[in-house]
């Protein structure tokens, strides 16, 4: 059968790469064409468009591209009506997908089928209509959006399982934890690791990463500083908050420099689940400017009790989050000493990511998603 699939960053290339090697796996036959990364690009298919030709964020960026933007979008239809596949499979980054699937909806019988369902349970809440006019089917990576989608608004969904959780089990696989051989590599000493992951971006990493150091250095005596440079971030970026600490930067190691850690300084995002299903106690920290405001914001467009995917899918606080104001050294430092061991809330974080590896179930993710894609088409194709 054929798939085309829609990606719109890089960790949509990375998991949409995983799906269709599953895909492949389930259907031999299987033809791939999309709109999408290297990643996508190594399994195979023809890649139509690279997702960051069009992968604008912001009012201003997207402004100043919108003759691009709209012109992806157009080649985009048309591609997809010509090729005519058999379904399409959009992947995350709902502000393109979703008009997508309503020009695809409007102009054929193509099914189409989201994988990583739209977080409108955070805000955006009334594309709820969007998806349930355009939408054939929808498949969930988080356990608690079965209950938003089903019981309040009655949409139908499919949880198959965590695709981070896939990811960390294969590098914990492969990658033995060898901490001498770490130590080495890296030019470390013998004194126990406390990561810093400060965000992707460049806004996240002025806003946080300076108070994340100031807050770890007192403990720099008998723990060592591990920055995980984010990949598109150059060094010279970096260094205006490194020069004057002890801080280590190694790139393209942040699951390895996880393995190794004793506690960990968290930029909320994907990256506190990574630090969790490592067993790896955190402090989510967001600093934003107008902190009061940023917070009085949160409260009125969030719809959502906690920022982190690990107190989302756990339902409760497992981890501390200091959003806007409360990102404050002081408090860093303060919940930094409770997961040290010793600390107070080490052991019941650690409980708490059981707990929440409980909910998001083994790994499997691409294949659970990929047997029922294709179990439904062979059924709607009559196969």
């Amino acid at each position: 059968m054929r798939y085309y699939l829609i990606v719109g960053e890089a960790s949509g290339d990375l998991h949409a790469s995983h799906l269709m090697t599953a895909l492949s796996q389930q259907d031999s036959d299987a033809e791939f064409r999309f709109y999408g990364g290297e990643q996508m690009r190594k399994v195979g298919g023809t890649l139509v468009q690279h997702y960051r030709d069009l992968a604008y964020m912001g009012f201003i960026p997207v402004l100043l591209h919108l003759r691009t933007i709209l012109r992806g979008m157009k080649r985009c239809r048309q591609d997809i009506l010509t090729w005519k596949p058999d379904v399409l499979i959009l992947v995350d980054y709902p502000g393109f997908n979703l008009q997508m699937a309503r020009y695809i909806k409007s102009h054929s019988k193509i099914p189409i089928y989201y994988y990583i369902s739209p977080k409108i349970w955070a805000w955006k809440e009334y594309r709820i209509r969007d998806i349930r006019r355009d939408v054939d089917e929808l498949f969930s990576i988080l356990p608690f959006e079965v209950d938003f989608y089903e019981k309040k608004h009655h949409f139908p969904i499919h949880y198959v399982g965590n695709p981070t959780v896939d990811e960390v089990d294969v590098y914990l696989g492969s990658s033995p934890a060898d901490d001498s051989a770490f130590r080495a590599d890296n030019g470390l000493d013998s004194r126990p690791v406390i990561a810093l992951l400060a965000g992707s971006r460049r806004q996240e990493i002025k806003g946080n990463l300076d108070r994340m150091i100031q807050a770890a250095e007192p403990y720099t005596r008998d723990y060592q500083l591990i920055l995980a440079a984010a990949s598109g971030i150059d060094d010279e970026f970096y260094r205006q908050f490194l020069e004057q600490t002890t801080v280590k930067m190694l790139r393209d190691q942040t699951y390895r420099i996880l393995q190794h850690s004793t506690a960990a300084l968290v930029t909320s995002g994907t990256a506190t689940l990574e630090t969790a299903l490592f067993r790896v106690p955190q402090v989510v920290c967001y600093y934003t400017k107008a902190g009061r405001l940023a917070s009085l914001g949160k409260k009125m467009i969030l719809k959502i009790p906690y920022i982190s995917l690990v107190n989302l899918i756990a339902e409760s606080e497992v981890v501390p989050e200091l959003l806007a104001e409360k990102m404050t050294v002081e408090n860093v430092r303060h919940h930094l000493s409770s997961i040290l061991p010793g600390g107070s809330a080490r052991q019941s974080q650690l409980d708490g990511y059981e707990y929440m590896a409980q909910r998001l179930g083994p790994p499997g993710a691409p294949r659970h998603a990929a047997e029922l894609m294709v179990r439904m088409l062979r059924e709607r194709n009559g196969l």
